[in-house]
C-alpha cells in the first residue's frame, strides 16, 4: 500500500499514544480517517488509510500527531496538528551540542530553565508549545511562530544569555502584533 506510514516511537511513550481504553487511538484514527498498528513492545506503529479518507494528507497528520506524542506532548497539544496551520518541528540536541550526555542535560536544563520558566516563556510569549524530550526539543505552532521560538532555542543552544534570548522573543511578539494589527486595517 504507497500511503502506509512506518516509525517508531520510545516505549515508555506507546501507552501515551493507546490512552485509557484505546481512547487517544481511537480518537486518532477517527479524527484522521486511518487504521494504526501498534507493536507495544517495540514501539513500532504502522499507519494505513481508512477506506473512506477523503483527505490525502490524512495518514501524514496521523503521523505527525503520533511522533508528537513520542517526543513528549500531550495528546491534546499534539491534536493541534490536525489544523493545516499547525506544523512540527524537531531540534536535535546532538547537532549542537555533540554526544556528550553532560553537554545534552546542560543545554536541557538551559531550555527549560529553572522550575520551567523558560519554556514557559517562549509558550506565553510567542504562543508554541514546546516539549524537552531525550535528545530533542519540539515544537508545535504556526510555521511563522515555530521560527521565531526555533530562533530563540538555538540561541540558547549556542551560549547566548536567557536576558537577551527573552529580548528577542519580546522584539518578535511586538513585530508579530504589528503585523497582525496591519492585516485588519
Amino acid at each position: 500500500m504507497p500511503n502506509t506510514e512506518y516509525l517508531k516511537i520510545p516505549k515508555e511513550r506507546v501507552g501515551v499514544v493507546i490512552g485509557k481504553e484505546g481512547k487517544v487511538k481511537q480518537n486518532i484514527e477517527n479524527a484522521t480517517k486511518t487504521k494504526i498498528y501498534i507493536e507495544s513492545e517495540t514501539g513500532n506503529i504502522s499507519i494505513f488509510p481508512a477506506e473512506d479518507m477523503e483527505d490525502p494528507l490524512s495518514v501524514w497528520k496521523a503521523r505527525n500527531i503520533i511522533r508528537a506524542m513520542g517526543r513528549g506532548f500531550n495528546p491534546e497539544v499534539a491534536f493541534k496538528l490536525l489544523n493545516d496551520e499547525y506544523v512540527f518541528d524537531i531540534i536535535r540536541l546532538p547537532d549542537f551540542v555533540g554526544k556528550s550526555k553532560k553537554a545534552i542535560i546542560r543545554q536541557k536544563g538551559r531550555i527549560i530553565g529553572r522550575e520551567g520558566r523558560t519554556r514557559e516563556i517562549i509558550k506565553d510569549m510567542i504562543d508554541v508549545d514546546v516539549s524537552v524530550y531525550g535528545k530533542t526539543v519540539s515544537l508545535i505552532g504556526d510555521i511563522e511562530r515555530i521560527l521565531v521560538a526555533k530562533e530563540a532555542v538555538e540561541m540558547i543552544l549556542n551560549g547566548i544569555r536567557h536576558k537577551s534570548v527573552y529580548a528577542f522573543l519580546e522584539k518578535k511578539k511586538q513585530e508579530m502584533k504589528r503585523k497582525e494589527f496591519q492585516k485588519i486595517v
